[in-house]
């Protein structure tokens, strides 16, 4: 909101007199100067606008520190406040105080401060007064704003230039050091403050020099001024903490405002001059910490590492000393073991420590003394000998933690040798139940049948077993009992591994049960997938017979195919049910919830799997039927007009009979046969239309009569239009029938259901209880749901009455029949209303009766309490039945509601007519007059109970209501002594005030306990005295209070009129005594902020004073007015007090000018003393500069340190000036006999002296840098004069090389550039024309074939000759540069390519329209001679009848040879008409036989490519690494069978294709016939290839299901071998013993182990199939040789296959068989190699026996078992 505000130009005033003013048209001025003068006026004020928005935020911005903000500049500068606090901001000094007031006297008052601490700093302002900033003045608020920014931001930058120390200040000197920053940016030349700017460029020039980071400067552009312009704004304000003072719109225009830009501008300066110079701070601060920090942190490291070594002695000694041991072997062990490692290993540790803590100490000492400090003392208990100390303590209890380990570990080890027989029954016990328990929880049962069979009898044995073992489990029970009860320590130990061979048994025989289940439900459903295995074998068989393309050669034959089809679609249906059957009991058990006999998709996959076959099987059924169908009605087609005419005859014979049915079935039947024929006259329709057609190209051959067979289809015809006009007439006549038949159905349905639902809804049975009662309910509101719904139907009747034909819609019967349905409707939804009322009243009278049971049993509860409840006469007693009755109240305010709505229910129902209103008005009656009891005991009670209460209440505020006015009156009494004076009235009066009020809170309440009183006497008469008693002594101590305070009344009155004055001159001498102390205070103050401060509160105090000089008048007044009254006052002493007021009023006014003196000289002095620490500081760094500069040793270095040694001079004139004005601050100060004269005269002459020395170290450097520039002039110049005529000599020479070379660079860029200019123009020239060549017209006849063709004849050779032309031009030229060297011969090339491409496409282009419209061409040159041959055949079979006509006259005419004669040309002309018809349908066969086998090709060779990819899928598929990523490419590979499956149709067509154009002896039979041997071979291949890869794949997963299992084992053995290859055997008995005992656990593992073993030693299928093939019996893995070798050996050709044996350590993440084949043949199309991994592993389990023998001969001292295995190769 804030920015928006800035951004915003406030409405001026109406009456400004140079607020901004709209120009006006210049059509309205005649004279041009009028107009020139108000745009010019126009101008002025958009440039004062944007001055203001750009000062308003930079107002804001300045006036954020001190949290104030400025709207309007122009409205809010005029009271001063703002004005001030910016000065006060920008100056850092604090102004006077702005007056308070809001009028104009005040704000030019405020106005004048701030323009005098102006002219103050030597600000000089030109027609500028307070009234022209109060009256907001809007060109002189600008000029002020300018003149401070001018002052405060841009008057302290001042920059020397370098050639004649010209001092460059403000405005000139920002606009240099800008282009000092900007120098070398791209198109940044700034030459003002206005124009320069436009593009923002200069703006994002000066971040990227101070902040590369933030602007990327090479991305901007001089045309996007306005994104330049914001992205800069914008960084600057999020990153650099800028205030946006400018918008884009303010700066890109045609002439931007300068002292807007100067003020932004100015902003960058400070802000990046500010971050030098901190930069340069730290930099010296950083390194002069260092040092400090080091040894600290040292020193913090020694004391950190001294008491962690300390604390770890003391707390080890605690640990070692602690004499408590484990009680078990174990535990002492492992805590004797634990303080041998802490011997070993964390001792040496601590103790090397220990010797670096002396080092560390050492290293601090030494870096101290280097650094001449004092060196560090550690602190209190952390120096090297408290550590030795400490050491020698825990050395002596390590020595005895030693010893009385030792003895406790003797005494264990007794202990421990009277359990070993318990537990080596219970270990073989325990290993047993593992590995039974392994046993069963392995459910490897098997994927087919036989297995799944033969593990139920498995584990029918493993059962069998498990019940025998039971009397050894009970063995040792017993055993453990017996411990337990002979007292044995460990019982603990012995039980808990009692109940876990306990729990473990019970575990095993828990799993054996879990398992039958499981193998039982594997069982079944193996079984299913059996019955769906042979489900799926007589579908392929009876696919077999549905694949058949035996059609039938006759009608007969056709109709026995198609009754032999009906059969197999029998047969078929008959089988769904039970498929359907299958499926259901299969997916039944991939809904299981828990244990899953086999995978859920599995399941799901042969389900579908079945079902896809199923539904194949009967698309093949539903192909078959149509195909036989198609055969029948292609037979049937020769038979089609009779058939039709009989058809035809047959149907109007049917439709002859007018007869519309009886009822809705006979109608319905009617219509179905009537939908049928009209079926059959459509199809009818389609076959008389095709043989109609036939009939047409009979009687167009004219071979026949046409006489006949036209008025055959003539009449034929007239019989169908009949037979259309009588079926449309009987469709209108059935129509009509059957909406009256379902509208009387349907009336008589509603009739049955409303009967039906007038008996349910007039039902009397309204339910027993409440639930009945609301189950009703619920049944009823469904019923009346659908009697609603229903209402539309009832309502839809007459409507429907009235759509009926008139015959049917005219009748009374059906009329009436409507008027019964809509009257029986109103009947039983008015009786549907009722039974809803009454079902109602019911569940209400249930409820009611339900609440009133329980209110009862409450009633009763509480009626018995009440009776035997006795009130008590003690007051805590009664407090405590109160509270009882208290809860009580709550309760019956719960059972009241209860009550209430019991009534209410019960109104309700009485109101309604309940049949049952008589008993539920006696239960109610009897609930309300049981709670009247219960309510009237209450109240008994609660009133015999309020009675004892109120009297115990009464008694105890009489006795503290008598108490409390005893004690008020003693109170009064004493204050009568204490008013002799001032203090003591001023005491009494308050006193007595308080009292007073206590005494008006007390009489109301002595009245109510005089009425309380009386009440409880006139209601209990028997206690009357007890009560009124206490009362009576009351009332007389209230009336001693009374006399007692009637006394005191008129000193009171006296002090209240004298409190006022006496208080209020209290409060000022207060006041007073505390300012004079504040006034008087003698606080001088040390520094410059101390001195405002003190100041700024001095004038506080003035402020306050002035404030109180009213009060002061106030009192005077007060003291005159009490002398008039004449009043019993102490004068004198009020005399005194009036005195001393004037006198410390007086002397407080004195103290405060004295003091604001001292104030402001201290002021003035601490600014003195800043502006000499200024000067010494600058001084300081001036003698540190000399005294650290060096001479160079060149000239160049020499140049340079007289420049900034001039730089530097300049400086320190600068800085003499300063001081000379500081001097001359310091003589005034003295002049006017400041009180600190003495310590500014000795800054003074410091000052003075250091001033002078840097002066005159500056001149002598000035000199010696002089005298070495001429010294090494003079050196260099000799060394040089040679040098540079070599230079010259060779600079001429390479002058001359490179003007060569750019002429030659030249020349080859001019002709790359014709190159360039070819090429285009050639690829333009070869674009347009592969636009012609590549056209897709190919014409619409012969002529306009053969016109295309003429003019592309023509194109081709006009654009051949062409082209030709201007291609070897080009790649003349381009042959001509690469020879000749060019540097760009490689684009040269390229160009060259591309061009030739081109070419030759379009040449290619131009080829194939040529021979797309030769083909062209010669197709619609065949289509016309087809054309003229078929004209001149139908002209020719024309003129047949008419010469045979000819033929039989002229036979008639010339009888005898010429009668012969023309029989003969006749049947000559005749038999050569036939040979014409022959010769025609031998070329029709031809071209079918032709396109057939054209199908047949292309379907072959789509089916190769297929085959050939699904090889080429099977050969290179990946090799599988684990188990999983085997089954998925088993899955794939059962993908590929469906697909194969799923093709075979496609093949069995292909081939019964071609088996057909062999018999019909095709001439490229033998041809058609290579293809189908090539197919069938390929379908041959592709079969074995994914049978074998099958069976490759099965194998792969044997052996990672044995390479994951054999992982498992070798981190067993790998854990084992350290145990086996230890030399230690022990050195002493103990040990020995221990190492005896951890091999006897180990060789019972290996025993556990060993049936592992012997499964991982079986042979593998690859293995069996190996031996096989070698014809050798199998031998142990390590003999082997490699499985990649073939048979005879190793071939020579191929690679030696190499396999590392590689030791892992085994851990989690390696249990995965890893691969370590660094070469390994591949053979082409067959199986990949299986992994090497396991033929490791297996060699190592199938040495189970060596293992063992080896662990034998450790045990003897012999050698031990060997550590690695040989590498197999």
């Amino acid at each position: 909101m804030a920015a928006e505000l800035d951004n915003l130009d406030p409405a001026p005033p109406p009456n400004n007199n140079n607020g901004p003013w709209d120009p006006p048209d210049p059509r309205a001025w005649g004279d041009p100067k009028i107009f020139e003068c108000s745009r010019i006026k126009a101008l002025a004020d958009e440039r004062d606008a944007v001055q203001k928005k750009t000062f308003t935020k930079w107002v804001n911005a300045h006036l954020a520190r001190a949290a104030c903000r400025v709207g309007d500049l122009y409205s809010d500068l005029r009271d001063g406040f703002v004005l001030t606090r910016l000065l006060e901001v920008l100056s850092g000094e604090t102004l006077p105080k702005p007056t308070r007031g809001r009028m104009r006297i005040h704000s030019l008052e405020n106005v004048d401060k701030a323009l005098q601490f102006l002219k103050e700093q030597r600000v000089h302002l030109e027609n500028v007064g307070s009234h022209d900033i109060v009256d907001g003045n809007h060109r002189l608020t600008l000029g002020l704003i300018w003149t401070i920014i001018l002052r405060f931001q841009i008057q302290v930058i001042k920059i020397k230039t370098e050639d004649n120390r010209e001092t460059r200040s403000a405005k000139d000197a920002l606009l240099l050091w800008c282009q000092m920053k900007t120098a070398g940016y791209p198109e940044v030349n700034i030459q003002n403050f206005t124009t320069s700017w436009r593009d923002g460029l200069a703006f994002n020039a000066l971040i990227h020099r101070h902040r590369p980071d933030l602007i990327d400067f090479h991305k901007l552009t001089k045309s996007n001024a306005t994104y330049n312009l914001q992205q800069a704004f914008n960084t600057a304000e999020q990153h650099l903490g800028l205030s946006k003072l400018l918008d884009p719109e303010d700066v890109n225009m045609e002439d931007p405002d300068e002292k807007s830009i100067i003020t932004y501008v100015v902003s960058f300066y400070h802000y990046f001059s500010k971050m030098k110079a901190l930069a340069v701070e730290g930099k010296r601060i950083g390194k002069v910490l260092d040092q400090v920090m080091e040894i600290a942190a040292i020193t913090a490291r020694y004391e950190a590492l001294a008491a962690e070594l300390l604390a770890w002695i003391h707390h080890t000694i605690t640990i070692i000393t602690n004499q408590k041991f484990a009680n078990s072997l174990t535990g002492v062990q492992q805590q004797l073991q634990a303080f041998t490692a802490f011997c070993t290993l964390e001792k040496p540790v601590k103790f090397q420590e220990k010797g670096n803590l002396e080092v560390l100490l050492f290293t601090i000492q030494s870096k101290l003394r280097a650094t001449n400090r004092k060196l560090y003392v550690p602190s209190e208990g952390k120096s090297i000998s408290d550590i030795n100390k400490a050491w020698t303590c825990l050395e002596k209890a390590e020595h005895e933690r030693e010893v009385a380990l030792r003895n406790e570990l003797i005494r264990q080890e007794k202990l421990e040798l009277l359990a070993q027989r318990f537990d080596h029954k219970a270990i073989m016990r325990e290993t047993w139940l593992n590995e039974n328990q392994r046993l069963v929880s392995q459910d490897n049962f098997g994927y087919d049948l036989p297995a799944v069979e033969a593990a139920m009898k498995k584990h029918e044995a493993i059962e069998a077993d498990i019940s025998s073992y039971q009397e050894r489990i009970q063995v040792v029970v017993e055993l453990a009992l017996e411990m337990e009860s002979e007292g044995y320590y460990d019982t603990r130990r012995i039980g808990a591994q009692k109940d876990n061979i306990l729990r473990q048994w019970a575990l095993l025989t828990e799993l054996v049960r879990a398992r039958r289940a499981r193998l039982e439900q594997n069982l079944a459903l193996q079984k299913i997938f059996q019955e769906m295995v042979y489900m799926i074998d007589w579908m392929e068989e009876m696919q077999v017979l549905l694949v058949s393309k035996d059609l039938g050669k006759h009608l007969l034959e056709v109709e026995d195919l198609l009754q032999k089809h009906g059969l197999l679609e029998a047969d078929i249906s008959a089988q769904t049910e039970r498929v359907q059957a299958l499926n259901a009991a299969a997916l039944k058990f991939s809904e299981l919830e828990g244990y899953q006999p086999c995978d859920p998709q599995i399941i799901c996959n042969r389900v579908n799997h079945v079902q896809t076959c199923l539904e194949e099987l009967e698309e093949l059924a539903a192909k078959r039927r149509k195909e036989l169908e198609d055969s029948r009605q292609l037979w049937t087609f020769f038979q089609e007009m009779e058939e039709a005419e009989a058809w035809i005859r047959e149907k109007e014979k049917i439709l002859a009979a007018k007869t519309c049915g009886r009822d809705l079935s006979s109608v319905m039947t009617l219509t179905n046969k009537h939908k049928t024929m009209l079926g059959e006259l459509g199809n009818r329709r389609a076959l008389l239309h095709q043989t109609m057609k036939k009939g047409e190209k009979i009687l167009a051959k004219k071979s026949f009569s046409s006489v006949g067979i036209q008025e055959k289809m003539r009449e034929v015809c007239l019989r169908w239009k009949k037979l259309e006009e009588v079926t449309g007439l009987h469709q209108q006549r059935l129509e009509d029938a059957l909406n009256f038949f379902q509208f009387s159905a349907e009336t008589d349905d509603l009739v049955a259901w409303l009967q039906d639902t007038y008996r349910i809804v007039s039902s009397d049975d309204f339910g027993h209880d409440d639930y009945s009662s609301q189950a009703l309910l619920r049944k009823h509101r469904a019923v009346v749901d659908e009697v609603e719904k229903h209402r539309a139907a009832v309502l839809s009747l007459r409507k429907q009455l009235a759509l009926l034909a008139p015959d049917h819609r005219q009748g009374v019967d059906i009329q009436i029949r409507v008027v019964e349905v809509e009257q029986l409707y109103g009947e039983v939804a008015e009786v549907a209303v009722l039974r809803t009322q009454w079902l109602q009243d019911a569940l209400a009278v249930y409820r009611m009766f339900s609440e009133v049971h329980a209110c009862e049993v409450w009633v009763d509860e509480k009626e018995q309490w009440l009776e035997k409840m006795e009130v008590p006469e003690e007051l805590d007693e009664v407090e405590v039945v109160q509270h009882r009755f208290e809860s009580l109240d709550q309760e019956m305010n719960s059972v009241m509601g209860r009550i209430l709505d019991v009534n209410q229910v019960v109104q309700q129902l009485v109101d309604g007519g309940h049949p049952s209103s008589d008993e539920v008005r006696s239960c109610q009656d009897h609930l309300n007059s049981r709670w009247n009891r219960v309510v009237e005991l209450v109240e008994n009670k609660k009133s015999q109970l309020s009675s004892v209460l109120k009297i115990q209440n009464f008694l105890l505020e009489c006795s503290e209501m008598k108490a409390q006015v005893r004690e008020k009156r003693k109170a009064i009494e004493a204050t009568q002594s204490g008013g002799s004076d001032l203090g003591g009235v001023l005491a009494l009066q308050r006193r007595l005030s308080t009292m007073e009020a206590a005494l008006v809170v007390l009489e109301p309440r002595l009245v109510e306990l005089q009425q309380e009183g009386e009440a409880l006497a006139a209601a209990h008469p028997d206690r009357a005295l007890e009560i009124l008693l206490p009362f009576e002594e009351i009332s007389e101590e209230w009336d001693n209070l009374k006399r007692a305070l009637q006394g005191c009344e008129d000193t009171l009155t006296i002090a209240g009129r004298l409190q006022q004055f006496i208080q209020d001159l209290d409060n000022f001498l207060g006041w007073l005594v505390k300012t004079q102390a504040a006034v008087g205070s003698e606080e001088v103050p040390d520094s410059l902020a101390e001195a405002e401060r003190l100041l700024n509160v001095h004038v506080a105090l003035k402020e306050e004073i002035n404030g109180y000089e009213e009060d002061y008048a106030k009192i005077q007044a007060a003291s005159e007015l009490l002398a008039l009254e004449e009043m019993e006052v102490p004068y004198l002493s009020l005399q005194q007090w009036l005195q001393k007021l004037d006198a410390g009023w007086g002397k407080l006014l004195q103290s405060w000018e004295m003091r604001r003196e001292v104030l402001v000289q201290s002021h003035i002095f601490h600014l003195f003393l800043r502006d000499v620490q200024q000067c010494q500081n600058s001084l300081y760094n001036q003698e540190t500069t000399l005294a650290h500069a060096e001479l160079p040793d060149t000239v160049e270095g020499v140049t340079k340190a007289l420049k900034k040694h001039k730089d530097f001079t300049t400086t320190l004139e600068l800085n003499l000036q300063k001081v000379q004005l500081v001097l001359q601050a310091g003589e005034s100060l003295r002049r006017q006999r400041n009180l600190h004269s003495d310590r500014v005269a000795e800054a003074m002459e410091g000052l003075r002296a250091k001033s002078q020395r840097n002066h005159q170290l500056a001149q002598e450097w000035t000199r010696r840098l002089q005298d070495h520039l001429e010294l090494q002039r003079f050196l260099q110049d000799c060394e040089q004069v040679s040098r540079r005529q070599s230079q010259v000599d060779r600079l001429y020479v390479s002058l001359k090389d490179l003007v060569e070379e750019r002429k030659v660079k030249l020349e080859q860029q001019y002709w790359l550039y014709q190159l360039n200019r070819e090429v285009d123009e050639l690829e333009h020239w070869i674009a347009e024309k592969e636009v012609v060549a590549g056209s897709p017209e190919l014409g619409q006849d012969f002529e306009h074939v053969t016109l295309l063709q003429e003019k592309f004849l023509e194109f081709a050779s006009e654009t051949g000759s062409v082209g030709q032309e201007r291609i070897a031009a080009v790649n003349q030229m381009v042959d001509e540069l690469i020879d000749y060297g060019h540097t760009d011969a490689a684009t040269i090339a390229e160009w060259k390519d591309g061009v030739n491409e081109a070419w030759a496409d379009l040449l290619e282009l131009m080829e194939t329209r040529a021979q797309m419209l030769a083909a062209s061409h010669e197709l619609h040159k065949f289509f016309n001679d087809c054309k003229e041959v078929l004209g001149q055949i139908e002209e020719k079979r024309q003129r047949l009848p008419e010469l045979a006509a000819r033929a039989a006259q002229l036979r008639t005419l010339y009888a005898g040879d010429n009668a012969e004669a023309i029989a003969g040309r006749e049947q000559e002309v005749l038999r050569a008409w036939k040979e014409l018809l022959a010769a025609c349908e031998e070329c029709r066969l031809h071209v079918a036989s032709v396109a057939d086998k054209i199908r047949f090709v292309g379907t072959v060779r789509d089916l190769l490519a297929w085959m050939d990819g699904v090889l080429h899928q099977m050969g290179a598929g990946e090799k599988p690494r684990d188990v999983s990523s085997v089954e998925l490419l088993m899955n794939d590979h059962q993908s590929l069978k469906t697909e194969m499956e799923a093709r075979a149709k496609n093949v069995a067509t292909c081939l019964e294709l071609g088996k057909t154009l062999i018999l019909s002896k095709s001439p490229a039979a033998d041809e058609i016939k290579s293809h189908m041997e090539k197919l069938l071979a390929k379908k041959k291949e592709m079969t074995e290839k994914w049978d074998k890869h099958w069976e490759w794949l099965q194998q792969m997963r044997e052996v990672h299901q044995f390479a994951q299992e054999a992982v498992v084992a070798d981190a067993w053995l790998t854990a084992q071998e350290p145990l086996l290859k230890s030399q230690e055997l022990g050195s002493s008995v103990d040990e020995v013993e221990q190492l005896i005992r951890r091999h006897e656990a180990f060789r019972k593992a290996a025993a556990a182990w060993e049936e592992r073993f012997s499964s991982l030693r079986r042979l593998t299928t690859i293995e069996k199939l190996k031996a096989e093939q070698n014809k050798q019996p199998p031998t142990p893995l390590l003999t082997r040789k490699f499985l990649g070798e073939a048979p005879g050996g190793p071939d020579p050709r191929r690679p030696e296959p190499r396999v590392a044996y590689v030791r892992h350590e085994l851990r989690p993440e390696r249990l995965q068989p890893k691969l370590d084949r660094v070469q390994a043949p591949a053979t082409d199309g067959g199986p990949p190699e299986p992994p090497p991994f396991w033929y490791r592993s297996r060699s190592r389990y199938r040495s189970g026996a060596a293992l063992r023998a080896g662990t034998g001969a450790g045990l003897l001292g012999l050698a031990p078992f060997p550590s690695q295995f040989p590498p197999l190769m």
